[in-house]
């Protein structure tokens, strides 16, 4: 079997390799032929892609596997579309976060245009899977691949239960395919807007969320029990990327590094004595209940340049709506501590969360400003399908005017009731003008620009996330 993998272009600004593709990948190159490729890193139209990608390249393409986000929705129908249109034999499989949260509205939503689909983690099932369309004996074996789901000829839908991989497989289950997705080609800032040293590759060591916070798909994905590599292994991982791929910046992009803290101290420990002199960075954020002097002095020897917290909001009634398990004053405090250990700080914040007002957001905003921090995210909430918000959302019909094709965390595309999308989008404009523009925070983050290509890329991020014109975004 040819099987090509895609990473569909979307209305994020981040371009990074796509870890559970090259896992995938790795499961099933033994026995067949895989090729990876990243439409946002190629910049590769949605419309034009069978013309593009397989016309002529790949005519040989058997499978084509898609990664799916819910705010990758508009794209990958535009790629479907577009391979069904060129070859309506090929077969088309997704997965992904959006697949895993709303699975049988996905089905529907795509229709004739997906032929398989995988929720959950698709290690355990995936090269079953593969190996059975090989030998045409899908449906015999579909009761043993976790997660798979695809419509029957009488057009009820078949769908076997997920499994999670269990952490002692994750060593051999979970390796990445690097030479297909080659990270030391991949631009610099990939995930956040600025680094300390290039190239750079992301990591992920631990999987699974115990947390509740009702915006947040995470335990859907992964579940909620958390699962890690061993320290050996990621650790051989990244002086493998040092040695065979030059990186000298890992980026850790897990829901929770800090939260087993005896396992994330020893992996830290261990990129100490390695002496490597990479840098670290976390771009998820960490959990600010996680984080003592001994982690945080770890953290600092091992390279770690910035910390990123997720304070979300700066109201204590909406911090407890979202279920974050914290304070205002909390959130303070533990600001001030990481900055007692010399780290810059940056921050997530959510506005137009569901029945916030508009002093609500005024109120994070100048929290925001009050907090000694280096770089802040304002985004606006997005009701991710299988979280609690978007359930009770659903519930009371709130959900009717989402704007699908604009799902973005910068284009409100959910407006709370008694806000406008106008004045939403505004004050977003604002935060971010209101926190970069002051003198201070401006010539510091100007000094950090390694280059002009830096700067072009900052600059075009900036312009698109206060110009952004949803209604231009969708008619694109």
């Amino acid at each position: 079997m040819n099987v090509l993998f895609i990473k569909p272009n979307n209305l994020a600004d981040h371009i990074q390799p796509s870890l559970g593709l090259a896992i995938l990948a790795n499961l099933i190159r033994d026995k067949h032929d895989v090729e990876f490729v990243d439409c946002i890193k190629e910049n590769i139209p949605p419309e034009n892609f069978a013309e593009n990608v397989i016309k002529g390249k790949r005519d040989n393409v058997d499978m084509i596997c898609i990664q799916v986000y819910t705010f990758d929705l508009r794209n990958v129908k535009a790629i479907l579309k577009s391979i069904k249109e060129y070859d309506p034999k090929l077969l088309t499989v997704v997965g992904g976060a959006h697949i895993t949260t709303a699975p049988e509205e996905a089905m529907k939503d795509f229709g004739d245009m997906v032929d398989y689909a995988f929720a959950g983690e698709g290690e355990l099932g995936f090269p079953k899977f593969v190996d059975a369309v090989a030998n045409g004996n899908v449906e015999e074996v579909a009761g043993e691949c976790p997660g798979l789901m695809y419509y029957k000829e009488d057009g009820t839908l078949s769908k076997t239960e997920t499994k999670l991989v269990p952490m002692e497989e994750l060593d051999n289950v979970g390796k990445i395919a690097w030479d297909i997705i080659n990270p030391q080609t991949y631009p610099e800032a990939q995930h956040g807007a600025f680094f300390e040293q290039f190239p750079i590759a992301p990591i992920i060591t631990t999987r699974g969320c115990p947390y509740k916070c009702t915006f947040c798909s995470a335990p859907q994905m992964s579940g909620s029990a958390l699962r890690h590599y061993s320290v050996d292994y990621i650790l051989k991982e990244i002086k493998m990327l040092y040695d065979d791929y030059g990186i000298r910046e890992i980026h850790i992009v897990d829901d929770n590094f800090t939260m087993d803290l005896p396992y994330a101290k020893a992996v830290l420990q261990g990129i100490i004595d390695m002496n490597l002199g990479i840098s670290l960075a976390m771009p998820n954020g960490v959990r600010m209940d996680w984080l003592d002097d001994e982690i945080l002095v770890l953290m600092k020897k091992a390279g770690m340049y910035m910390v990123t917290v997720a304070i979300e909001n700066g109201n204590d009634r909406v911090l407890k709506l979202m279920r974050k398990g914290t304070t205002v004053a909390k959130i303070r405090r533990c600001v001030e501590k990481i900055k007692d250990h010399g780290f810059d700080v940056a921050a997530f914040f959510i506005l137009g969360y569901p029945s916030e007002s508009y002093e609500e957001m005024e109120n994070t905003i100048k929290f925001s400003l009050e907090l000694d921090l280096q770089r802040a995210n304002y985004f606006t909430y997005l009701p991710l399908p299988g979280t609690q918000s978007y359930n009770e959302l659903v519930s009371s019909g709130e959900l009717e005017n989402i704007d699908w094709d604009n799902f973005y965390f910068m284009a409100g595309a959910y407006v709370p009731k008694h806000m406008s999308r106008e004045r939403l989008l505004k004050t977003k404009k604002k935060a971010f003008s209101r926190f970069y523009l002051r003198p201070r925070i401006f010539f510091y983050n100007l000094m950090r620009v390694k280059n002009p290509r830096h700067f072009k890329f900052l600059f075009k991020r900036f312009c698109h996330w206060m110009l952004m014109n949803p209604e231009k975004e969708a008619a694109a």
